[in-house]
């Protein structure tokens, strides 16, 4: 399959009355916006949101209570008691919006939409990890409780190069105008968010995005989620679209980041201790950014972890080949079986340390600083990953071979709270 080249159907993004926080309601636009769901490091992340503002969106994507039917049970009550009172309000005509993420680095634009639903075997949308029953199950009631889609997944597709045209023709032309709303959040990045409501505008887009085929950079569990949702409906309906973010790649290049493991109840000693006769294993000095250029460095040559949770980064590289060739599938493409993800959850996961595939036991942690003070606090081990290139990512999705989950991280991500979709207004 090909990302890139024409396809017989392809992607269908069709416009919706977006859910947006009322400016005047809320202390500001930045304060009640959060990181998607899973990238919020917690507890002290998600406490950090709440105080922000007393609407910021984590209490949506988020709740905390007791039990999972009440924490659902809890998003939709607010969800609601907001709509009533004000504080979110939906746009008075379905629109597409363009949508923009800008720092001193990085111009990341596209367009947001209800896409039209699609198994990964149609060749339309493209997944490249696998998901968790558990997480998919959770988002599903969370949706199906609340009626709404509270954040956008992140999809990229592969437009015609540099010279606008189509989808992207329209973008340019529409970030002249005034945005519908601008905000800075914390993290430096300034957001800005445009209505599309020309019909030639809304045309132009759709002829250009149905030769095009996309591929998930962020949202494998949340589009999951949706092709459950619409597999329970009898009958056609707003079921069938979910919200995302396309962005074209070939004009706006994505950075990819590695996502870290925390092992809970693994110390770095009892970690270290089981890798004899079966990796290398080196102390190397830090700080923090000194040891992940020595991972860097080892990775370039093959399969190359950092362990830390002891004060110290110990790099784990070099993997006994009789080890890999016992644990890692043979019927896998080699891009697949070199992974470090592959030999990591293979390998050390399954047969070294033998840690069992749950919540309890792995965390996922996008930012690295966070992963190793969770570790060092807990007494816990973080595997520090480096990053996969983006060709990989790619290369393997065109063969419709998924990697393991939480493989890669895709940005920058879409701000959580900016526009949101209820499935009872489309």
């Amino acid at each position: 399959m090909n990302t890139s080249g024409p396809v017989d159907q392809g992607l269908r993004l069709i416009p919706f009355r977006g859910l947006r926080y009322v400016p005047e309601r809320v202390g500001s636009l930045a304060a009640v916006t959060s990181p998607p769901y899973d990238v919020v490091v917690r507890p002290d992340g998600l406490h950090h949101l709440e105080s922000a503002d007393p609407h910021n969106i984590v209490r949506l994507i988020l709740p905390q209570a007791d039990t999972a039917r009440d924490r659902h049970r809890q998003a939709a009550d607010t969800l609601d008691r907001w709509l009533a009172e004000g504080v979110i309000a939906p746009d008075p005509d379905p629109v597409l919006y363009v949508y923009e993420q800008r720092n001193d680095e990085i111009l990341q634009r596209g367009l947001i939409g209800a896409l039209a639903l699609s198994p990964a075997a149609e060749g339309i949308v493209l997944p490249h990890e696998d998901v968790m029953d558990d997480v998919v199950a959770d988002r599903a009631e969370l949706m199906r409780t609340t009626g709404a889609h509270l954040e956008p997944l992140l999809l990229t597709y592969r437009g015609d190069g540099s010279t606008p045209t189509g989808a992207g023709a329209v973008i340019d032309r529409t970030v002249l105008r005034e945005p519908l709303l601008a905000t800075t959040t914390e993290d430096g990045f300034r957001h800005r968010l445009w209505a599309v409501t020309d019909p030639s505008d809304r045309c132009e887009i759709e002829t250009d995005l149905a030769r095009r085929q996309a591929l998930i950079a962020d949202g494998h569990h949340r589009w999951a989620t949706y092709l459950r949702l619409q597999r329970e409906q009898s009958a056609p309906g707003p079921w069938d679209y979910g919200l995302v973010l396309l962005v074209d790649t070939a004009r706006h290049p994505l950075q990819v980041r590695a996502i870290h493991r925390l092992l809970r109840g693994l110390p770095v000693s009892r970690a270290l201790k089981a890798l004899t006769g079966h990796f290398r294993v080196q102390r190397v000095e830090g700080p923090l950014p000194r040891a992940l250029d020595a991972l860097a460095e080892a990775a370039a040559a093959g399969n190359a972890f950092l362990l830390a949770g002891d004060g110290g980064f110990h790099l784990v590289d070099r993997p006994d080949p009789a080890l890999l060739a016992r644990t890692v599938r043979a019927d896998r493409p080699d891009a697949w079986r070199t992974l470090d993800a592959t030999v990591l959850h293979s390998a050390l996961l399954d047969e070294v340390w033998r840690i069992p595939d749950a919540p309890e036991h792995i965390g996922y942690i996008h930012d690295t600083a966070a992963a190793v003070e969770q570790a060092e606090r807990l007494d816990a081990t973080a595997v520090l990953m480096h990053p996969v290139r983006e060709e990989v990512v790619r290369d393997l999705a065109r063969q419709g071979v998924t990697m393991p989950r939480k493989s890669t991280s895709f940005g920058p991500k879409p701000a959580t709270g900016l526009v949101m979709r209820s499935l009872t207004l489309d």
